[in-house]
């Protein structure tokens, strides 16, 4: 290695550049996330300057993305450059998503409005289909509110057998189908298309997507109903 060991960091340098803990890295080393160092007895090795930005990145991934090690390996045995434009792209949609977002409408006006009970509005909570803070709900959250609000005044309520835990099968689906949809974004953006026309793209197909998603439900429940009689 035509590197001079001079220029090379042992272990602790290494950690203490990072602001990751020796034990850490060296999990690391053993997993396949970094390349073996140069050793120069059986218990000590050195490290190339370079490993300490690849290790802040990983434990980067690992914290503010909850990506396990082997999610993490696999992108960055396609590079570092492939990661980092992973990051910027998810921050500039996850920026755009919450500043739609910010605004809240209070638990007050949110049941005078909309009529929905207390006690629905605390379940929905609880299972995660509304997530409210102090300053009360999100638009995101208010659209669901009013959309329960819909159902139960065409005759979806508890009288009939409908509770909130309805909502949980849609939920569900739209995780799976959610998970999905960002790994075909960022696989097939990240890095090859810039962060804020991704953004747009996002924005002008939002629409079109509820549309989609409406007319297959449509076309689905025909389906299912006709193969039912059928």
């Amino acid at each position: 290695m035509a590197t001079k060991q001079t220029e090379l960091l042992r272990m602790g340098e290494l950690a203490e550049a990072s602001g990751v803990p020796a034990p850490t890295i060296k999990h690391y080393l053993r997993e396949g996330l970094l390349p073996e160092g140069v050793k120069t007895s059986r218990n000590m090795a050195y490290y190339p300057p370079e490993f300490v930005d690849r290790i802040r990145l990983i434990k980067r991934l690992q914290e503010e993305r909850f990506m396990p090690l082997k999610a993490i390996k696999g992108v960055l045995d396609e590079g570092t450059d492939r990661a980092e434009a992973l990051l910027a792209l998810e921050d500039q949609i996850l920026d755009r998503a919450l500043a739609g977002e910010k605004t809240r409408t209070s638990a007050g006006d949110v049941r005078k409005r909309y009529g929905v009970p207390k006690e629905v509005l605390d379940r929905l909570a609880e299972i995660g289909v509304l997530t409210p803070n102090s300053r009360g709900y999100s638009p995101s959250d208010v659209t669901i509110i009013e959309a329960i609000s819909r159902f139960r005044a065409g005759g979806y309520d508890e009288q009939i057998g409908f509770t909130v835990y309805d909502t949980l099968r849609y939920k569900t689906a739209l995780e799976a189908l959610v998970r999905e949809e960002v790994d075909m974004v960022m696989n097939r953006l990240a890095g090859e298309v810039p962060p804020e026309r991704v953004v747009e793209m996002l924005e002008a197909g939002a629409q079109p997507l509820k549309d989609l998603i409406a007319s297959l439900h449509t076309k689905l429940l025909v389906a299912e109903l006709e193969e039912r009689r059928g």
